[in-house]
């Protein structure tokens, strides 16, 4: 059974720190592969200043190299603009892969506002990264009052195929200070370079 982690964003670029936690989040986890899900529009995030679908994609390619890292539109295939909808779907049409949701601490403090977070906690576990500027949010977050009691320690990671669900994992590693938003302000044309033609 293949072992998958999923990671969504904007990947408005996407960069170095997603490329580490993905690695880091793979030998935590005893990983195959990672999906890396191109949002085709974040439900929660303004879409002034969002570069297009297919120069984040071509960003995101670019990035994986050539680590077991997929970068993909799948969302936009699916028809789907909800997490817990594109979950249902990859769970129906991937029978024998094992999924686990990775996300990072930003966004753990903002989960409870996600559609029926429960019901992604209900279908996947969830692995957490660890961001220092947001664990204390992320900690004290209504979402993270419920997950809470579904906990797993860290040292137990490896085994999460085998966890009843709802699971979730708080991983840490060591930070890493880029951001997307930094690489927009410093190149706000950074998406020519990968719509440009050949």
């Amino acid at each position: 059974m293949k072992r998958i982690g999923l990671l969504g964003g904007s990947f408005n670029p996407a960069h170095r720190g997603h490329r580490r936690i993905t690695l880091a989040a793979m030998r935590k986890l005893g990983l195959d592969e990672v999906w890396w899900l191109v949002s085709p529009g974040n439900p929660l995030k303004p879409q002034a200043g969002m570069a297009p679908l297919a120069a984040r994609l071509a960003s995101a390619r670019r990035m994986a190299g050539h680590a077991p890292i997929r970068a993909t539109v799948i969302e936009s295939r699916l028809g789907t603009r909800y997490t817990v909808d594109t979950l249902r779907a990859l769970v129906r049409r991937y029978p024998a892969v094992r999924f686990v949701w990775l996300m990072g601490a930003d966004n753990l403090a903002q989960f409870h506002r996600w559609r029926d977070w429960r019901g992604i906690a209900r279908m996947v576990p969830i692995a957490v990264i660890a961001r220092p500027s947001y664990n204390g949010d992320a900690l004290a977050a209504p979402a993270m009052g419920w997950l809470r009691r579904y906990q797993r320690r860290p040292d137990q990671a490896l085994r999460w195929t085998s966890w009843s669900l709802p699971a979730l994992v708080l991983l840490r590693f060591r930070p890493d200070p880029t951001s997307a938003t930094a690489i927009r302000a410093a190149d706000p044309d950074w998406a020519r370079r990968f719509t440009a033609g050949p």
